[in-house]
């Protein structure tokens, strides 16, 4: 083994060798699955050795028998602070876990042997074997690739050695494979001044590393000098701090839709459990208490390559469409977090870990390169470790140090945030400040309503302007899951099972397939896929003076109260009904990233044109010939159901059940149902009705049901929002088409 004197007294001379009489050092590019790690000087090589070992696998010790095998060594030869902490990281990886990593090439196999324990990681052993013999004569050497490389260095001094860990390259003259040329002009053109870290959070090494890219990079200068023709170069982005800002403007129409992007990251870990708040809390940087949106869940929880994963702007959307899943594209965290507010704040927890994201506005101002600090910790018997084989000491300490100065978090509140877990339960915390604001104030405003979980007066999150959303054909304006948060979760998942508690109050949650009048199913076809639409009266949506279809996807409402076929043109038609479609992963139509709407191409198109003619259709036979009754009379739904509070099943009551008298928690062992959690959720037979082919030229009296006797009806107002109906006789009458006239049985009072 050489000592670190025999390499100072060596000389840099043309490529990528110390040279001297023995020509026995040698520069080696050392990458995990093509990803670099760092940039190493091999003493005493075999001739025509591969410029690039990339490690194609690690395995244990125990399965490599190493007898006849020659030896050299690899000393780091870091170009930037990035190599040296990745070389520590993958040798501390393979000494903890007593690891040999592998690198295979068509004529060579090279082991790297884990450190001793009392190593300073400056000489690493490596075993090697030829597996053929080769000719030297023929050029093909470097790498899998079997191509020449040439890198022209300078001359350095001795003092340039010592001085700093890299040596500047003027020209860069390649004629390696596309994938090497890309690794080798990444790392090669890079000096230690020049150095910029983009991301500031390191990847696993390992097996870890395997799955996750390195995002702390050297950032590659000018050229030196022009270069010769060469293989093809690539450029790696860097992301502005202000990208945040402009993340956060994909939910601009309707703040809402951010909130939902966290809610259906609950969702999707499998939580059975959800809290939104907004509470003040005292930050030290600002001088005052300001308020906090929290949104905790007690899903699975994320590993540190999860929350690595979570960091990216955007990842490879999966090849299959799993309908119980919602997130796709990668960018629902960050364009949720930084619409409502500033500065977020992630602690997690799985079953062996727990880790912390800042995702901050505040600390990345003014600065070229986006930093997104990271700490994560491992369990130990009952305790929370460092974790230091994804991050150093340093990093963590200066990490907790940027999270504590521009947060509210301290160490005795997020160890108060992190008691929450309880013990070895798992799950999700959420923390937004500076949140966004409507002029003077917030853009949100909250109630916590009155105590002791009265259902009286519930607390709410409301958006301070009360607007309502612009919708073709839309003449209410009393849509309360606009701007009421309660009402919009209310509503947002199809069969609702997690439980949803806003300002500490427990939402009802109203699965609206279940709760209609006169319901029917109608099954159509839309370009080789089948659609499902299921079409009813509600009550509630009747006085509201609502209607239209509710499209979900994957079980997720994408739009609400979407006019199609009669109601686009005129407000009273379709008054009071509701339909419900859901795109089960069928691939009938795609949503948007933001998940607030669909986009235009042709399925969704004639998805309209289909949905128009059935809600019409359904219109003219139920209720273009009606029977009129008493005014203020209630529509019942044809079944009404609650859920469980402990196996959030839904149960069908009995007939004729006040609902009224049931507790705000139910459970399946209370009247009527007085059964267990285990029996099966009851399903209900929805009838298919057959329907009319036209909208209008037909003649409706061959569809209206039988009527006897004569009705008055008093008109308090000629405008279609305040028309009153009442039985002035025994008898009920059918009323032909209310529109925005009468029909001429009327008498006006």
């Amino acid at each position: 083994m050489l000592s670190d004197a025999d390499v100072d007294n060596k000389i840099p001379t043309q490529g990528l060798r110390y040279a001297d009489a023995s020509d026995s050092e040698y520069y080696i590019l050392l990458t995990k699955d093509k990803k670099p790690i760092c940039r190493t000087r091999c003493l005493n090589p075999p001739e025509h050795l591969p410029h690039h070992w990339n490690v194609n696998d690690i395995v244990p010790t125990s399965k490599i028998i190493l007898d006849g095998m020659s030896h050299c060594f690899l000393s780091p030869a870091p170009e930037c602070s990035r190599d040296h902490n990745e070389w520590r990281r993958f040798l501390i990886y393979l000494q903890g876990r007593d690891m040999v990593a592998i690198a295979k090439f068509k004529f060579w196999e090279f082991y790297i042997l884990p450190p001793d324990q009392n190593s300073n990681f400056t000489n690493i052993r490596v075993a090697y074997k030829m597996e053929k013999t080769r000719n030297a004569s023929n050029g093909r050497g470097h790498g899998e690739s079997g191509r020449s490389c040439q890198v022209v260095r300078p001359t350095a001094t001795k003092a340039n050695i010592n001085d700093s860990p890299t040596l500047p390259v003027n020209i860069v003259k390649e004629t390696v494979s596309r994938e090497n040329a890309c690794i080798q002009a990444r790392v090669s053109d890079t000096s230690e001044d020049n150095f910029s870290p983009v991301l500031k959070f390191s990847p696993v090494v390992g097996d870890r590393l395997s799955s996750e890219s390195t995002i702390e990079t050297c950032s590659r200068p000018e050229p030196r000098a022009v270069k010769q023709a060469g293989p093809l170069e690539k450029n790696f982005v860097r992301a502005d701090p202000s990208y945040l800002q402009t993340l956060g403007q994909a939910h601009s129409g309707w703040i809402f839709g951010a909130i939902a992007e966290l809610v259906d990251n609950s969702r999707d870990a499998k939580a059975t459990k959800l809290e939104i708040s907004i509470e003040s809390i005292y930050f030290k940087k600002a001088g005052k208490d300001i308020p906090m949106l929290s949104i905790i869940d007690d899903g699975h929880g994320m590993t540190h390559q999860d929350v690595v994963r979570m960091t990216y702007f955007g990842h490879k959307q999966p090849d299959a469409d799993d309908p119980n899943r919602i997130g796709r594209f990668g960018v629902g965290f960050k364009t949720g977090a930084m619409r409502l507010g500033k500065d977020a704040l992630v602690l997690t927890q799985t079953a062996d870990s727990r880790s912390i994201a800042f995702l901050s506005q505040s600390l990345n101002q003014g600065k070229d390169n986006l930093e997104i600090p990271i700490v994560s910790y491992y369990r130990k018997g009952q305790f929370m470790e460092l974790d230091t084989v994804v991050q150093s000491e340093a990093t963590a300490k200066y990490n907790l140090k940027s999270i504590k100065e521009f947060s509210p978090f301290n160490k005795y509140l997020i160890g108060e945030k992190a008691g929450l877990f309880q013990d070895k339960c798992t799950g999700t915390q959420i923390y937004i400040w500076n949140l966004d604001q409507w002029g003077s104030n917030y853009c949100l405003e909250w109630d916590n309503g009155l105590n002791g979980g009265s259902s009286f007066h519930q607390g709410d999150i409301l958006i301070r302007s009360r607007r309502i959303r612009s919708r073709p054909g839309q003449i209410s304006q009393k849509v309360p899951l606009d701007y009421s948060l309660r009402s919009y979760l209310e509503v947002i998942f199809l069969v609702p099972r997690m439980k949803i508690y806003v300002q500490g109050s427990l939402v009802r949650s109203r699965p609206l397939a279940k709760s209609l009048n006169k319901t029917c199913v109608e099954t159509g076809i839309i370009m080789g896929k089948s659609a499902h639409l299921t079409l009813g009266r509600c009550q509630l949506e009747w006085e509201q003076m609502n209607c239209g279809i509710f499209l979900y996807w994957h079980g997720r409402l994408i739009e609400a109260y979407k006019r199609v076929g009669g109601m686009i043109h005129n407000g009273d038609t379709g008054r009071g009904v509701i339909g419900v479609i859901d795109d089960e992963g069928n691939g009938l139509v795609w949503v948007h990233n933001n998940k607030q709407g669909f986009l235009d191409c042709e399925p969704y198109a004639r998805l309209e044109e289909w949905l128009g003619k059935v809600a019409d259709e359904y219109w003219d036979n139920k209720f273009d010939s009606l029977n009129v009754v008493k005014d203020g009379a209630l529509y019942k739904p044809d079944q009404e159901w609650v859920q469980c509070n402990k196996c959030r099943k839904w149960r069908m009551l009995d007939p004729g059940f006040d609902t009224k008298s049931l507790p705000v928690e139910w459970f399946c062992y209370m009247k009527p149902f007085e059964g267990l959690c285990d029996l099966p959720e009851q399903k209900v037979d929805a009838g298919v009705v057959t329907v009319s082919a036209k909208r209008t030229g037909y003649d409706s009296r061959e569809n209206s049901l039988p009527f006897e006797g004569i009705a008055t009806i008093k008109v308090e107002d000629m405008s279609s929002d305040s028309i009153g109906l009442s039985r002035m006789a025994e008898d009920s009458s059918p009323l032909k088409r209310i529109r925005r006239g009468l029909p001429r049985a009327c008498k006006k009072v």
